[in-house]
């Protein structure tokens, strides 16, 4: 027991009779060591913060869904190019019939 409480004592004693602590003090880390403990701290925070992100960004994106446009119909077209004055009154009526006779567009 170590004195404290009821916990046992990793310890031993040399042949001297001196009480060796085991692993209490002997923790020294070389640098390949830290090396190792550095990269899997940065490695370990930039998959925490990559997966938040992304996660942020997926959740983000389902409201704000692209609206896909539409292309204009040749109705429109021509209504706009009447309605800016590059074609008249006449030209406009003419074309509009145009259209109408042709039926539908065909595929």
């Amino acid at each position: 027991m170590d004195g404290l409480g009821d916990r046992p004592v990793s310890a031993a004693r040399d042949p001297k009779g001196v009480k060796i602590m085991m692993f209490w003090y002997d923790h020294d880390v070389s640098g390949w060591g830290w090396f190792a403990m550095s990269a899997g701290m940065i490695l370990f925070w930039v998959l925490i913060i990559t997966g938040a992100v992304m996660l942020f960004r997926a959740l983000g994106s389902r409201s704000e869904q692209p609206q896909r446009s539409v292309p204009p119909s040749p109705e429109q077209v021509l209504a706009e190019r009447f309605a800016r004055g590059e074609i008249d009154d006449e030209e406009y009526r003419r074309r509009l019939d145009t259209l109408h006779s042709s039926g539908p567009p065909r595929s």
